[in-house]
């Protein structure tokens, strides 16, 4: 039976008939169990730029080390920031070249809004293409607080197909309408390319890269990581999806545009990214303590 529907049986007995009604519909006539709101989750809130500081750059930490441990590491590539509390112009990044599963707090450096480093821990080099990227975005999107970059092995094959995200999981209904596709130029090494990114990616929190890989945004360093994750497990599903479905001759079957929009609101927000990061990140926490 499907979730979607309400069962009847017929006046003579002959067994259920499903009506078109859809389940959502009768909700709101229906007691039930209601999801925490954002103010029952807590997220954390800081009076103190200066302790917030402190606190964010551990998570950004963290951030790093998850990376690694999914395997979104590539050598050198691939960079995630956060925008300083003290001096929001500003941003902090992974230093050049550092390994991501032993990343700190400490290591973490501080580039300000002119491309210099300005402080930070002992590898002090900087990646030009993640200053390109990140400035423009961070720029254009003052209220985001966190962008993900990586070359992820779904995350990059999918973005060669030159195709934006089809909405066919519930998991993916969190990118409904909040997702965009950019036809990257190449490695990013001038600000023009970074704004181009800003730009196609508008009000939105994820892109795909053409041929290139994944970027998220979050207000939160623990919403942009998890939604980082989830594109590229989303990326994943497609790949697998549409190739099973082109070796049966068919295509696979999309979510309605009514119910893509109902799931979002749930599945979609950023409350949502952080509370579904907090499994993930308690891990780190204590496989980092336990390093």
């Amino acid at each position: 039976m499907s979730p979607t529907a309400i069962d009847t049986h017929s006046k003579e007995g002959n067994g259920p008939v499903v009506e078109e009604t859809l389940y959502r519909d009768g909700l709101n006539t229906k007691s039930k169990v209601e999801m925490p709101k954002a103010a029952d989750i807590g997220m954390p809130s800081f009076n103190d730029p200066y302790e917030e500081r402190t606190y964010m750059k551990g998570r950004l930490a963290l951030a790093f080390r998850i990376f690694a441990k999914y395997g979104f590491d590539d050598g050198v590539a691939g960079h995630i920031t956060l925008r300083d509390p003290v001096d929001p112009t500003s941003f902090w990044v992974n230093p050049f070249g550092k390994a991501w599963p032993t990343m700190t707090a400490e290591d973490l450096i501080l580039v300000n809004k002119e491309g210099r480093v300005v402080d930070g821990g002992p590898n002090r080099l900087l990646n030009a293409a993640a200053y390109m990227i990140h400035h423009e975005v961070h720029s254009a999107r003052p209220e985001i607080n966190c962008v993900a970059h990586s070359h992820s092995v779904y995350g990059k094959a999918f973005s060669a197909l030159g195709r934006n995200l089809d909405i066919i999981t519930q998991d993916s209904c969190a990118f409904y309408n909040d997702i965009a596709l950019y036809a990257s130029q190449g490695i990013v090494l001038d600000s023009e390319e970074g704004k181009a990114i800003g730009s196609a990616l508008g009000s939105k929190k994820a892109a795909i890269l053409q041929n290139h890989g994944l970027i998220t945004l979050g207000k939160t360093v623990e919403s942009c990581i998890y939604w980082y994750m989830a594109l590229e497990k989303c990326c994943q599903a497609q790949l697998l999806a549409d190739a099973a479905a082109a070796g049966r001759g068919g295509e696979t079957v999309k979510i309605s545009e009514e119910d893509a929009a109902y799931t979002y609101k749930t599945v979609g927000s950023e409350p949502a990214g952080w509370f579904s990061a907090r499994p993930v990140f308690e891990m780190a926490e204590l496989e980092a303590r336990r390093a």
